[in-house]
């Protein structure tokens, strides 16, 4: 695999081709993954919850994230590697700009993710104008999910519906390069990929996504507890845990993954 950038995501999504992002917080997952044919790596705030056995992703802090995407470069060879913003850490344009900072020259990520729509344009516009790649964060927030009364659908009725689909675009204006829907009906998410020229990387936001994102420790279901509904289990059938992530890469390209009962309306 050659290095891939977000050029590379780009002509993917024009062409057609699905893009499989998984999670990883270790040189070790990062090498597997990589060897698997994973072409975009998040190194997310989940740690907090999988890594760190926390109830949520709110504990975890800028040097937390900073340590474990150090972590995921030493495997690093090919991939585009996402660095999460953590809680609090881009509360203004200044402070998102710090954060970054650290993400990527003491990390080593190539692009951040931050969640949000129309307030966070602004931020938005600051980084790209730097020079710092941006990936947003639209539908089930997991840093708002106490303000949100929990993990649940986002964008079912009319309204915010129409303002998921105006933060997109209003995202992909202000310079993001990337988008992560969550949680979002499948319909929904179908309308706002194919309305965007960035590419659309869904998780519980059905199959017309450009792209999927699981949590690695769920995708293996070693996750304590319950899996979200938009989870599969594919180490399930597979022989290894590097044959797991190749089958979830394959599922992906191949449109077969996410299914119907993987997906919400």
């Amino acid at each position: 695999m050659s290095q891939v950038t977000t050029a590379t995501l780009i002509e993917m999504k024009q062409r057609g081709e699905k893009i499989a992002v998984l999670t990883s917080y270790d040189a070790s997952f990062t090498r597997v993954l990589e060897d698997a044919g994973v072409p975009v790596i998040l190194i997310g705030d989940s740690l907090g919850m999988v890594i760190q056995g926390q109830e949520s992703t709110l504990p975890v802090d800028v040097s937390d994230m900073v340590y474990h995407t150090r972590c995921v470069v030493r495997g690093r060879r090919n991939t585009l590697l996402i660095g999460d913003m953590p809680f609090m850490s881009y509360s203004s344009a200044e402070q998102a700009l710090t954060t970054a900072g650290r993400l990527m020259k003491d990390g080593g990520a190539h692009m951040v993710k931050l969640e949000g729509g129309a307030t966070q344009l602004e931020t938005v516009r600051q980084l790209t104008s730097s020079g710092i790649p941006v990936c947003a964060h639209l539908g089930l927030l997991p840093q708002s999910v106490h303000k949100l009364g929990g993990y649940r659908v986002q964008g079912r009725d009319e309204e915010a519906a129409r303002i998921m689909r105006e933060d997109a675009l209003a995202l992909e204006s202000a310079g993001a390069q990337m988008l992560v829907l969550e949680c979002v009906p499948s319909q929904l998410a179908a309308d706002i990929s194919r309305s965007l020229m960035i590419p659309v990387i869904g998780i519980g936001a059905g199959p017309e996504c450009d792209g999927q994102v699981l949590v690695l420790y769920d995708m293996l279901g070693i996750t304590p507890g319950k899996p979200p509904r938009f989870v599969k289990n594919f180490l399930e059938d597979a022989d290894s845990i590097a044959d797991a992530v190749r089958a979830y890469v394959k599922a992906v390209q191949d449109g077969s993954f996410p299914g119907p009962e993987h997906c919400f309306q």
